[in-house]
Order: C-alpha cells, then structure tokens, then sequence
C-alpha cells in the first residue's frame, strides 16, 4: 500500500514525492555542471550577466559585510560582490559538490581565496549560526528547492537584524502575447541546445519546466513577506523574463 499522505511537491511538470525531489535537482546539477557557464550564456544570449550586474547595482555591497550566495554555483555572484566591496568575504553555498568544485576552477577564485568559503548544504537546513550573515542572495535557485517557504525562513535566521535578502529568478511576463513567445523560444530551442551542447535535454527540459511553476512576481513577493522581512520589492527585468527581489530583516 502506498502512503497517502505523503506530501508531493513538483518537479518540473512531474508530481513527485518530496523526499525524492532534491536527489533528483542534485542529479540535474551534478550532470550539467561542467556547462553551466557556458550553458547560461547561450541560453540568455549573455543578457544573465547583465542581469546580475543589474543585481549588484541595486544591493550596493559595502566593505566589510559578510556575503551567503546560496545555490552559488559556479560563483558568479559571490565574485561580483567581492569585487564591488573592499574587505568584505563570502561563503558559496551550494547542494551539488561539482558545481562548487567547478567555481574553484575560476580564475577568480583564485584570487579571492583568501576572501572566499565553499560550503556544500541544504538550503532548507543551513548549517550556520543565527545572525551571521549581512547579505542573503540567491540567483536562479529558488525555484529548484522542495519547500520554498523553508529556505526564506533559513535567509530569516541566518541574517543578522538590518540584513538583507535579494533573490534573482526568473519570472513571468505580464504580457501575455510576449509570454507565449517566450515560452515557444524556451520549450523549442533550450532543450536541444542542452542535448548539443551539455549532451543531456532532459535536465534542460527540467529547468525550462520549473521556470513555469515557480510563483510569480507578486505572489512570491508574499511569500517573502510571509517569511518576517520588511520593505519587500521586487524589479522587473528583460520586461519580466527575470526579476530581483529585495527583503529586509528589520
């Protein structure tokens, strides 16, 4: 018999259980994680860089704070922060081992090792003390967590009082005619440039799916709310293809 009261969750346009949604994200990152870079300029036609440049404009990172990039990948994140605030450091925190090792990689790594920390964990359950972080960010991995409302409540703890939270994701466009365009482009060409380049579709299949669950601008903006921070905005990017959002521990 099968336990019917399993909670499920999405992966994807697949139902699946929750226990078995974060071994299948790790099993998608693990596999592309040698592409990603190269993978993410494709895709966005290098428009991502300039939307996490967008990103650090609007969080103005300050000498001195204390950066967590959670689900920081390869850390293109954590290497822009460092080099717009002088003194300050940042921990890299990732679930998938290979795409930390694949950061390393970076020349910049190497020369920000001294400010640099690489911590493989689960966004749901942080290993870090309450209170030690100045700066929460988050790109492009939100959507791909089980329970998204347990990560802001770890961004919540984690912070330090007068922290700050911003989320870069990609979203919904309110237009629905640029909407359907968008969607043609990604279902059509995403996929196959994943199985041509990163040999695999399906993880490409994935991620252009999960772009289609994920809550969009305003509904997400409640749940950061919902999670204890203040003064929570959200900006619009690429006419809503992607969005930042911005919370505070007040």
């Amino acid at each position: 018999m099968t336990d019917s009261t399993q909670n499920t969750t999405h992966f994807g346009f697949q139902t699946v259980n929750e226990g078995e949604k974060a071994g299948m994200v790790h099993g998608v990152f693990t596999r592309v994680a040698s592409k990603y870079d190269i993978m993410n300029d494709l895709m966005s036609l290098g428009i991502h860089r300039l939307w996490k440049d967008a990103m650090m404009d609007w969080l103005a990172p300050r000498p001195g704070q204390h950066l967590l990039d959670m689900a920081g990948g390869t850390g293109d994140v954590a290497f822009r922060f460092l080099g717009r605030a002088p003194g300050a450091t940042a921990t890299v925190c990732d679930m998938t081992e290979s795409m930390l090792t694949e950061g390393q990689k970076r020349a910049e790594a190497e020369n920000l090792a001294n400010r640099l920390e690489w911590v493989v964990a689960d966004a749901m359950a942080l290993p870090f003390a309450d209170n030690s972080y100045d700066v929460f960010t988050m790109s492009f991995g939100i959507r791909n967590v089980t329970r998204i409302s347990d990560v802001l409540a770890e961004a919540f703890r984690v912070l330090r009082p007068g922290g700050r939270l911003m989320v870069l994701e990609f979203s919904q466009l309110p237009n629905p005619a640029l909407q359907w365009l968008y969607d043609r482009y990604s279902f059509n060409v995403i996929p196959p440039l994943g199985a041509l380049v990163a040999k695999d579709r399906d993880s490409y299949q994935y991620l252009v799916e999960s772009i289609r669950k994920f809550p969009d601008q305003e509904a997400f903006a409640r749940m950061i709310r919902a999670a204890g921070f203040g003064q929570v905005k959200y900006r619009n990017l690429s006419l809503g293809i992607a969005a930042l959002h911005s919370g505070w521990k007040i």
